[in-house]
C-alpha cells in the first residue's frame, strides 16, 4: 500500500489490471477519482470504496497519472495507451502489430456486448469504418456512413455503438487524432495541412480536439515525438 501511495505522490505512472484496482483503492489513491475494474467486481469495488467513481462499462480509465483497467486483455489496451502517451503512436502501433493485437481500442469501448451483432451487420459496419478511415479528410456524416452500411442513420448509430463501444462521431474524432499523431511524428507538414488531411478543417479545430483527447497540444506532441528525419505525407 505504501509503495502505491509513494508512487502516486511522486507523480509516477501507476496502473492496475483487473482486480488490481482493489490494491490502489485500499491504498487510498483512487479516492475522488474515476476508475474501473473487471465488470464482475465493479459493484463490489463501488460498495467497498464509495469515494471512487467506478465505471463498470469501459476497458480502462486514465485519471491523472493513474490508469485502471478491466480484465486481462483490457490491461494490454491500457498498456498500449500508456505507450502512446510516453513513446508516441508510431512505436505503440509497432508493438501492437508485433503482439498481434488491435492498436486503437479506446478506453471508452464497452467491456462486453450484451447482444452480438449478426455477421452481416458486423461486416457492413467494419466496411463503413474502413471507408471512413480511408476518407477521413472529407467532411463525413453519420448519414453518409449509414448509407455505406445500407442502414438507416438511427439503426447505424445504435449498432455502431454496440459494436465499437462509442458513438460514430466520437470514434471518427479519435481516428482523426490518431492520424494526426502519426503525421506529427513522421512528417514536417504544418498544422493547417495536417488539419486538412485528417478532416479537422483548420488548425484551431485540430488543436481543440487533440488537446481534449490527449491532454497536450499538437506542437508539444511534435516536439516530443517527431522523428529525426521526417518523411513525406
Amino acid at each position: 500500500m505504501a509503495l502505491a501511495r509513494d508512487a502516486v505522490a511522486r507523480g509516477a505512472w501507476t496502473m492496475s489490471v483487473c482486480s488490481g484496482a482493489f490494491v490502489l483503492a485500499a491504498a487510498g489513491v483512487l479516492d475522488g477519482r474515476r476508475a474501473t475494474t473487471h465488470w464482475m467486481y465493479a459493484d463490489v469495488l463501488a460498495a467497498m470504496y464509495p469515494r471512487i467513481d467506478v465505471d463498470p462499462d469501459v476497458l480502462f480509465v486514465q485519471d491523472g497519472r493513474i490508469i485502471t483497467s478491466a480484465g486481462t486483455a483490457a490491461g494490454i489496451d491500457a498498456s498500449l495507451h500508456l505507450l502512446r502517451i510516453e513513446l508516441g503512436a508510431e512505436l505503440a502501433n509497432r508493438i501492437a502489430k508485433r503482439m498481434v493485437v488491435a492498436p486503437q481500442r479506446d478506453g471508452g469501448q464497452a467491456q462486453y456486448i450484451d447482444r452480438p451483432l449478426p455477421a452481416a451487420g458486423g461486416d457492413a459496419l467494419a466496411a463503413a469504418a474502413a471507408w471512413a478511415i480511408a476518407n477521413m479528410r472529407d467532411e463525413l456524416s453519420v448519414d453518409e456512413l449509414a448509407r455505406r452500411a445500407h442502414m438507416s442513420p438511427r439503426t447505424f448509430a445504435r449498432r455502431f455503438r454496440a459494436e465499437f463501444g462509442t458513438p460514430p462521431a466520437s470514434w471518427l474524432t479519435r481516428q482523426r487524432v490518431i492520424q494526426a499523431q502519426r503525421m506529427l511524428e513522421r512528417t514536417d507538414l504544418g498544422l493547417e495541412q495536417i488539419a486538412a488531411e485528417t478532416g479537422f478543417g483548420s488548425a484551431a479545430v485540430l488543436r481543440q480536439n487533440f488537446t481534449r483527447v490527449l491532454d497536450t497540444t499538437p506542437t508539444a506532441y511534435r516536439a516530443r515525438f517527431s522523428c529525426a528525419e521526417p518523411v513525406s505525407a
